[in-house]
């Protein structure tokens, strides 16, 4: 099971972003979620998940705008889960709290905790966040046109800029290194969960 608390940066000098957060984690995860995500406290939310996929989506979602601190405990959780994730318990909920207190720490606001594979998983979802870190807003856009299913040549044309920019603009985001690096992290995510 991997539990998420994610805390709002700089909460006391802007403005509330948990219910944007709340309806971006619905919307994403979908049916994915195994407990849904609420406000726990203040500028909080947590959910919980099984979904390695899922996982990964929303913390890279979640640390992409550089305003949310993001702990991801993985581990077991009291089964049946609570109706509402915040009476949740168990290793997952505790390693959560570990990891978003570490995260709040870090140049990349991830981290990582529970079970002998949370270290190296941890390692390289914070270098992916840090190379989506350094994209540029022109390879942003490149990026959300490509994830919304665009080709390069509808990318092109929608931008109105050349396929050969286009191309470019993805090379330097480093569009092909995250496309190749989710799949292997989803895996090692659902082994890290299989060995806590």
């Amino acid at each position: 099971m991997f539990v998420v608390t994610a805390d709002q940066r700089d909460s006391r000098s802007t403005r509330d972003l948990v219910p944007d957060a709340l309806a971006a984690v619905a919307e994403l995860a979908g049916d994915r979620l195994t407990a849904a995500a609420e406000r726990t406290a203040g500028d909080e939310i947590q959910f919980a998940t099984a979904d390695p996929g899922a996982l990964l989506a929303l913390a890279l979602h979640l640390t992409r705008t550089g305003t949310w601190s993001v702990g991801v405990g993985i581990g077991d959780a009291d089964s049946p889960l609570p109706t509402s994730v915040r009476a949740g318990r168990g290793e997952a909920f505790i390693q959560a709290r570990d990891a978003v207190e570490r995260a709040k720490k870090t140049q990349t606001r991830v981290a990582i905790s529970g079970g002998p594979d949370a270290a190296d998983a941890e390692a390289l979802v914070r270098l992916l966040v840090d190379l989506r870190d350094r994209r540029t807003p022109e390879g942003w856009e490149v990026h959300d046109l490509l994830a919304d299913g665009l080709t390069q040549r509808e990318a092109a044309v929608r931008l109105g800029i050349s396929e050969a920019a286009v191309s470019l603009r993805a090379k330097v985001a480093a569009l092909r290194v995250e496309v190749a690096a989710v799949p292997a992290l989803e895996r090692l995510l659902g082994r890290a969960d299989g060995a806590a």
